[in-house]
Formats: C-alpha cells, structure tokens, sequence
C-alpha cells in the first residue's frame, strides 16, 4: 500500500486527539511525582484512565477509518506513558525515602512496570488482528496506575503494600489470564460518582480512609481476584 499523503493532519483523528490528552494526563502526572505532588499525580494518572476509555468510544461513534493502524499506535504509545512510566515514576519517588536494601527493590518492581507495560501493549499490537476475543489478554494496563493512585489517595498506602500489589499486577499484565471487558453498568456509574467526589473539594475522609478511593481500589481488586480465580 502507497501511503499519497504524509502530512499529519491526514493521519490524526479526533479519537487520538483523546488519546493525547491520556498521554498528557499521565506526563504532567509524572511531573508532580517527581515534584512530591503525589495527591494531584494520582488524580491525573485517574483523568487519563478516563480519556484512555473515550478514545475508542469515540474511535466507533466516529467511524474511524484507521487502515494504517495509526490510532492503534499512538493509543498504545499514550497508554506506555500513562500506565506504564507514569505509575513506575510515582512509585518511586512516593518511596524514595526507604533504606538502601528496599530501595533497589522499589527500583527494580519499578522498572518491571514499565517492561512489562511495554511487553503487554506490544504483544496486544500483535495479535489483535490475528486472534477475536471480546476481552483482554492479561490485565488491562490502566490497572496498575488505577490501584495504585487509589491506594495512595484511599490513605492505606505504604510501602509494603505498595511492592507487592505492583509486582503482583505487572505479573498478571503479561499473564494469559482472560480478563472480561468491565459492563457492570451500575458499578460503572458508581464508580464514575466515586471519582468526581475524588477530583472535587468534598469531604469524603472516615477516620484516616477516603472512603470513594478505598471504594475504588475494593472494585479493581475484586476485578482482579475474581478472574484469576475462574481461571
């Protein structure tokens, strides 16, 4: 196939600008982790989970016509940022302050997230055309950043439970677990309620635990758990 036109307005869509605003959410998150703006790095690292999931809504409403695999390409390369870099990076700098034995294990359960991001969305790339299946192979990669910015936000963030929820998820990242796609409706709508009382200046603290992040955080575990059970 010749490719007539190269200039980038012939390629970009309105579902990858949506794409863009995922990858910006997880980049300026990065900034505010380094920055030790944990609070706000979880929020955005949630805002980009969210744009991660209109892209392709709006990708079908719109009708794109993505032969070339561009949207494909620039919706993985958004998402490497976001859940992979982006989590990778806060979990570092949220516990950089830990002795020097436990600090190269935060290193390297920081680094698996970025490889195993990486390994996920790539063999993703590949075999989508190839094998039809209504879910996804391995959890989903936005997983890691939504547990472990609600983790943080719910209060019952340390470093204990930190390391192993993240080296558990990587783990099942690059698994041959079948994870469903999420159409629970109702939590759905719950869970959307939960994350603008999030976002906004409400009171929503209960001895020490935010109760919507902590609500949040028991959703995605239970989504977790519940499937490698059937397993």
């Amino acid at each position: 196939m010749e490719i007539e036109r190269t200039d980038i307005q012939s390629f970009v869509a309105i579902s990858d600008l949506i794409s863009l605003l995922n990858m910006s959410s997880g980049f300026l998150s990065i900034i505010l982790a380094i920055n030790h703006f944990f609070e706000l790095s979880a929020l955005l690292m949630i805002v980009a989970i969210m744009f991660d999931s209109a892209d392709g809504w709006v990708a079908r409403k719109t009708n794109r016509n993505d032969s070339l695999g561009f949207g494909k390409n620039i919706d993985s390369l958004s998402d490497i940022v976001s859940f992979g870099v982006a989590p990778a990076v806060f979990l570092y700098t949220s516990l950089n302050t830990t002795p020097m034995p436990l600090q190269t294990i935060v290193i390297l359960v920081s680094l698996l997230i970025v490889v195993c991001g990486i390994l996920r969305l790539t063999r993703y790339n590949v075999i989508a055309d190839h094998i039809k299946t209504s879910g996804f192979i391995g959890f989903p990669i936005p997983g890691i950043s939504f547990i472990l910015a609600t983790l943080y936000l719910s209060g019952l963030f340390n470093i204990y439970s930190a390391l192993i929820l993240a080296s558990i998820v990587s783990i099942l990242m690059i698994s041959n677990i079948k994870y469903p796609k999420f159409s629970n409706m109702p939590i759905i709508a719950i869970s959307c309620i939960l994350i603008i009382l999030l976002i906004l200046p409400i009171p929503t603290i209960v001895y020490g635990i935010n109760v919507p992040a902590l609500i949040l955080l028991l959703f995605c575990l239970y989504y977790l758990i519940i499937n490698l059970i059937k397993k």
